[in-house]
């Protein structure tokens, strides 16, 4: 599990903004992670991504990693945020823009 831990931190480290979903930006899918990426491309950050249907070890590591049991996850610059209903509440709020803000994340570039 540690092997894994590992590759998940290097992953997070790697980009200011990292979506642990179900296929890819372009491809979602499920509904969830579908919705995250709108939710993303609405507020224009760039962010990283991994499809963890592609590497089952993730995908079940990702989970005991955050203590969250369920695909999509959001991590901002290193720390956890949450799965797609968290990511929609906090955008609803403006919580979500609020953070990205805060934490100077990078924009999409156009």
């Amino acid at each position: 599990m540690a092997d894994v831990n590992d590759r998940i931190a290097e992953i997070i480290k790697a980009d200011d903004v990292v979506l642990f979903m179900k296929g890819t930006p372009l491809f979602p899918q499920c509904g969830f992670s579908s919705k995250a990426v709108a939710i993303l491309d609405h507020l224009g950050v760039a962010f990283g991504s991994v499809d963890v249907l592609q590497d089952m070890e993730v995908r079940q590591g990702i989970k005991a990693f955050s203590d969250w049991p369920t695909i999509p996850q959001l991590y901002v610059k290193g720390e956890f945020v949450g799965g797609s209903d968290i990511m929609m509440e906090m955008f609803e709020a403006g919580e979500l823009q609020q953070l990205m803000a805060e934490k100077q994340v990078a924009k999409a570039e156009q």
